[in-house]
């Protein structure tokens, strides 16, 4: 199996460096090929610019997704963008290691996703019409690969519990699994969280790196989160609500789950 480790804290020395360390050892040691992108120390340009697009006119103005388009189509992207986008078309699965920071993932890495997804990419694929609004959400360019979430957390799991003060964990990485993952066709797969992160000893982080060990040995196996394909009937098109009859006592982000 071909791996994927996309990397964002910027510590080396960190618990997040520990385990990206073991991640690495434990997947070779099982025969898989891996590829790390360690934002930090690649030192990856966060935001998404006019300079992404190369053979703009340097009087013309910058549209984001058009110009993206344009790029992807005509082979006028930048490099760094290009080489990521060949890694996860190389991966049959993606991991994306960070740090839960102020309830989302680090801006590095959110700049990795807005600048690799290039439209054409991982969006604007496929048919819209009337039966179709594209090849997403379970279908798409990345669909028929698998991906996981490594995640640390400072607080205690019972503040992302179900009634915590900081909200259920599912729903907090509701955006990433659905939205970054699920939207181009990755299947999504439970995650693998860490909490109390400051209160780490040698015997807990031995704990932590066999759990992690377990999960990163069942990756083929381990049954992807149940989220419901667009296309497959159960969401109007081009509305892109759901039935009435579909899940008919759920709102919000669990509608979404089969």
């Amino acid at each position: 199996m071909n791996v994927l480790l996309v990397y964002a804290h910027p510590e080396p020395r960190s618990l997040n460096g520990s385990l990206k360390d073991f991640t690495i050892k434990r997947l070779q040691a099982a025969g898989h090929a891996v590829q790390v992108s360690d934002l930090y120390a690649m030192n990856w340009k966060a935001p998404l610019d006019a300079d992404d697009s190369l053979g703009r006119a340097d009087n013309s103005r910058f549209d984001p997704s058009l110009d993206s388009k344009r790029a992807f189509e005509e082979g006028l992207q930048s490099a760094d963008i290009a080489r990521e986008q060949e890694k996860l078309l190389w991966a049959d699965t993606l991991l994306l290691q960070f740090p839960l920071w102020w309830f989302s993932m680090p801006a590095i890495l959110k700049g990795w996703v807005e600048r690799v997804y290039a439209y054409g990419f991982a969006y604007g694929v496929g048919e819209h019409s009337d039966a179709r609004w594209g090849d997403r959400y379970g279908e798409g360019t990345l669909a028929g690969k698998r991906a996981m979430l490594i995640v640390s957390a400072g607080g205690w799991e019972s503040h992302y519990g179900p009634r915590g003060i900081n909200g259920p964990m599912d729903d907090l990485l509701f955006p990433i699994h659905h939205g970054i993952l699920y939207y181009p066709g990755f299947d999504v797969l439970p995650p693998f969280v860490i909490y109390r992160t400051g209160r780490i000893d040698e015997a807990r982080f031995a704990r932590i790196c066999e759990e992690l060990g377990q999960r990163l040995d069942q990756l083929q196996q381990t049954a992807p989160i149940a989220f419901r394909p667009q296309n497959a009937g159960a969401y109007r098109i081009p509305e892109l609500t759901l039935h009435p009859d579909v899940a008919t006592d759920q709102q919000g982000f669990a509608a979404h789950l089969m």
